[in-house]
């Protein structure tokens, strides 16, 4: 018989699949639909246009090709597991064409989670005995480009304590029955979890030392017992007290962050990934395969965001007249520069890929690791920059847009509030506006955080960047390269015969000093 051919959803069955009374809190009541609540319904637009370029024939090619499954479908480029440079660099340019559409800003698109994904078909084995579950979900997410979330930290609360002395709160299993595990606890932060098909639990963070708190798997969002409490919605203030003219990004990329709570939640064994093994959980981010695809998807996401923001730098200094001014434009070409450092790190990762499992390869992981630094210091220096050179710009504006159609202030607004170089008032705020919402608002604070914490807290990317680089041996060649040169020479002058010695000219010893 021959396969069904399958297809990813388009954009409006997206937003049907997650119609699925899924429980969601916001404001103090749970929300009845999530594609039509304003905290999340042009957030979740925006991901079905997603959806709806992978069918469009203007951008289809540059973003799918056919699955590996033997379904005779094609799917997003990167959830499909790579066997060259060129099948990653098809990936990453499926990733950042992708992100064009949102800009840079939405950092937890679908393509986000085929870093997990993706690896699932290729490392099946590591999932032993569970071998099954990762190949059938490899199929089916890649067939479908589902949706997936990931909530894999603990809460912020005694830490400092082991996992199991913390059961009242972190993710644990209850019980095992015979359908499954049921699970109790809370994770964070699940971003964009209210928009998303499936949630993924595991743990990153302090090794774990009880069989309880040791799961990977994974939950559709309106299982009995999921819960989400979101955050403030920046969507939704955009939409009370401005407009898309006001707050452009806060309006419709705002990925709601949420509390994610399991209350006797059932985990049917065919979606448990993990369960039981320490060092597996203890060690999955590297282990899995997960973290060197997931940094590749960061720093191309983030390499579209940088053109977005140096574009828009450039735009709002020369609405201010600063534009040309020596200082500023070393600060541009400083801004220039941390865009080209993302864009060739994310080229470093794809074009030099590591020999992995039966012929498949991921990122270069040296590329990798520079980028999870480099993200936490780069990002903030930018943000720093635009307030340096703009300063009273980014505050110097009208209200609201409803302030354009007032006829006592438009001529003051006209006059006074105009652009340099004959742009008039209206190009000038919308452009401050955008600016101001990026990098000002709670949305553009909020990406700050999110940057700044991509991969962990910034003593932990560190410590992570000293371990693999060690374990991959580099450490010892290092200090191996600095030994050679200690060798060339001791106390008594050179050990190689190539260069002379200087008892020729030296005073030490035949002066009478005494």
């Amino acid at each position: 018989m021959t396969p069904p051919t399958t297809r990813p959803m388009t954009g409006n069955e997206y937003l049907e699949s997650i119609r699925d009374e899924r429980t969601v809190f916001a404001y103090g009541e749970r929300v009845k639909d999530v594609t039509t609540h304003p905290a999340f319904r042009n957030s979740a637009r925006m991901i079905a246009r997603q959806y709806d370029a992978l069918h469009d024939p203007a951008t289809k090619d540059a973003l799918t090709v056919p699955t590996d499954t033997g379904s005779g479908g094609y799917t997003h480029a990167f959830f499909r597991a790579p066997k060259s440079a060129d099948d990653l660099i098809r990936g990453r340019d499926a990733i950042a064409e992708w992100a064009k559409l949102s800009y840079g800003w939405m950092g937890r698109s679908p393509d986000y989670k085929a870093a997990f994904l993706g690896s699932l078909g290729v490392n099946h084995e590591f999932y032993n005995p569970y071998v099954e579950n990762a190949q059938r979900w490899y199929r089916e997410s890649q067939e479908k480009v589902l949706y997936w979330n990931h909530a894999i930290v603990n809460p912020p609360i005694d830490r400092n304590r082991p996992a199991d002395e913390v059961g009242d709160v972190f993710v644990h299993v209850k019980r095992e029955t015979d359908s499954g595990v049921i699970l109790s606890g809370a994770k964070v932060v699940a971003t964009g979890s209210a928009l998303t098909n499936m949630n993924f639990i595991a743990h990153y963070g302090m090794p774990i030392k009880d069989k309880r708190f040791a799961i990977v798997c994974t939950l559709p969002m309106n299982a009995p017992g999921l819960k989400l409490i979101s955050r403030a919605s920046y969507a939704m203030a955009a939409d009370v007290v401005g407009s898309p003219f006001d707050y452009p990004l806060s309006s419709r990329l705002d990925e709601n962050d949420a509390i994610l709570i399991l209350d006797e939640v059932l985990v049917p064994w065919e979606n448990i990934f993990v369960y039981g093994d320490l060092d597996k959980v203890s060690n999955y981010s590297t282990k899995s395969g997960f973290k060197a695809r997931l940094l590749l998807h960061g720093c191309t996401r983030l390499a579209v965001k940088m053109d977005f923001l140096t574009g828009l730098l450039v735009k709002s200094l020369e609405m201010t007249g600063s534009r040309d001014f020596r200082g500023v434009q070393t600060r541009i070409g400083e801004v220039m520069a941390i865009r080209h450092l993302f864009w060739s790190l994310s080229e470093a990762m794809a074009r030099k890929p590591e020999a992995w499992i039966d012929g498949y390869v991921q990122p270069d992981r040296v590329a990798s690791m520079a980028f999870s630094w480099f993200l936490t210091t780069q990002y903030p220096r930018v943000l720093e920059i635009v307030q340096q050179d703009l300063g009273s710009a980014l505050i110097y504006l009208p209200s609201h847009a409803a302030d354009f159609s007032n006829e006592e202030i438009r001529p003051y607004l006209d006059q006074y509030v105009r652009g340099s170089g004959g742009v008039d008032s209206l190009e000038r705020v919308k452009t401050l506006k955008a600016m101001w919402d990026a990098t000002g608002t709670e949305f553009g604070s909020r990406h700050q955080l999110y940057e700044r914490n991509y991969q962990g807290n910034h003593e932990q990317v560190r410590i992570e960047i000293d371990a693999v680089t060690t374990e991959r041996g580099m450490t010892g060649d290092f200090i191996r390269f600095a030994e050679q040169l200690m060798s060339e020479y001791d106390e008594n002058g050179w050990t190689v015969p190539d260069m002379i010695p200087n008892d020729d000219v030296t005073v030490i010893g035949k002066l009478n000093l005494g």
